[in-house]
């Protein structure tokens, strides 16, 4: 119990008044076929970096609610909407494709600030030099927890000149069959798997650098062999040997601190920019809040909510907010209201017995939900992050087109 408080408080501390993630780690190109967005949805989602929001609204749904309880990660969103506001690609690109700009502090002042809320005002006055590339770490993808995490694994990289090489030469591979040869002729597991980087992934402070609750550490450790050390190595590991690395920008940016034009999310693309410009970016609206609260303050009716894996850790902690939480997605969902979720575990066994009131009668969560389990096992086998041990498509019965 001290070991679980102790991760608690470390995890809320890190979590409290920072930048958390500076890049989304959920796969957008899975959800968009999993979600089947038309011009007529209305997407509520966990805004975490905001890629996947911008990513959503090419889509061209009717609108996209980003919401998050840490303003930090809304703040990230809402400097992203601005920037393609008020900037040309050029420039853009620089801050958010290079995570850097020479400029940066004339563009926030001159074009961007003005764009943004009072909240995001104060958060970027305060670190304008997350961009300007006179930080040490050099990178906006180096910034934050989750960056600060990159960035020490690109020091503890560059250490060995070999293990370097070898990672440069498995991102420039044509397909999957070179990334095998060159992991198997470089030893990447020997170079990689040290004896100090397997005991700073078993620490609660690293996994919370990650954005990894202890709840979602503990869901691993019971279901995986090796538990949380073991599970990150094989992932990566597949990463490497089984996923085509070339288009793989997750990777990329956090192995190198930038994409490039080629390897790059689609809102970076000059194609896309232009239409999120012309309007697309002015769908989304940023909420600073709990989903729950957001749905039971909200008017409309919602047609697509994505829950990325924030239920692991608040069924570990607050699990009567759990039911609530669904019980209010299920007092706004629209008559085609489609849900995706994803988890740390290989198996996600405590929504189902959820109660919730549907139809004036008290009935178990799962007699409601209508799963889509090939598909989300198809497409949870093609993500490029590879990060999470499962994923969910459910509609809600009753509320189906």
């Amino acid at each position: 119990m001290a070991l679980q408080w102790l991760a608690n408080r470390c995890f809320t501390a890190v979590h409290r008044q920072n930048l958390v993630y500076n890049t989304c780690w959920e796969d957008p190109e899975i959800d968009r076929r999993a979600l089947e967005l038309t011009s007529e949805d209305s997407v509520a989602l966990i805004t975490s970096a905001g890629c996947n929001a911008l990513d959503y609204a090419l889509e061209s749904p009717r609108e996209v609610h980003a919401i998050d309880v840490n303003p930090l990660q809304n703040a990230l969103l809402e400097l992203k909407i601005a920037a393609i506001n008020t900037l040309h690609h050029d420039d853009f690109f620089q801050l958010f494709g290079k995570g850097r700009h020479e400029q940066w502090q004339s563009l926030y002042r001159d074009a961007v600030r003005d764009q943004l809320s009072p909240e995001a005002k104060k958060v970027w006055d305060l670190r304008s030099n997350f961009f300007d590339g006179s930080h040490r770490r050099r990178s906006f993808y180096f910034r934050g927890t989750s960056g600060l995490f990159a960035w020490l694994i690109n020091r503890y990289v560059k250490r060995s000149s070999e293990l370097r090489a070898a990672i440069d030469e498995l991102l420039e591979a044509p397909d999957i069959e070179s990334q095998r040869e060159i992991y198997a002729r470089r030893n990447v597991d020997r170079l990689l798997w040290t004896r100090p980087l397997r005991w700073a992934l078993r620490r609660d402070t690293t996994m919370a650098m990650l954005g990894v609750p202890r709840s979602q550490r503990n869901q691993i450790d019971r279901d995986y062999p090796g538990g949380i050390a073991g599970f990150i190595q094989d992932r990566i590991a597949s990463v490497f040997q089984n996923t085509p690395l070339k288009q793989n920008y997750f990777w990329r940016v956090y192995l190198t601190g930038e994409y490039t034009q080629d390897c790059c999310p689609e809102y970076l693309r000059a194609c896309n920019f232009d239409r999120l410009k012309d309007g697309l970016a002015n769908r989304i609206s940023v909420h600073t809040s709990t989903i729950e609260t957001f749905l039971n303050h909200h008017q409309g009716s919602i047609s697509r909510f994505v829950l990325l894996d924030h239920m692991d850790w608040l069924y570990d902690r607050y699990p009567e907010h759990l039911a609530s939480e669904w019980q209010a997605i299920l007092d706004r969902a629209a008559s085609h209201s489609r849900v995706l979720w994803r988890s740390a575990a290989l198996e996600v066994d405590f929504i189902d017995p959820l109660q919730v009131w549907y139809d004036g009668k008290r009935c178990r969560l799962g007699e409601l939900l209508s799963y889509h389990r090939e598909l989300a096992q198809e497409l949870h086998n093609s993500d490029r992050v590879n990060t999470y041990g499962s994923f969910y498509i459910a509609d809600v019965k009753g509320m189906a087109a």
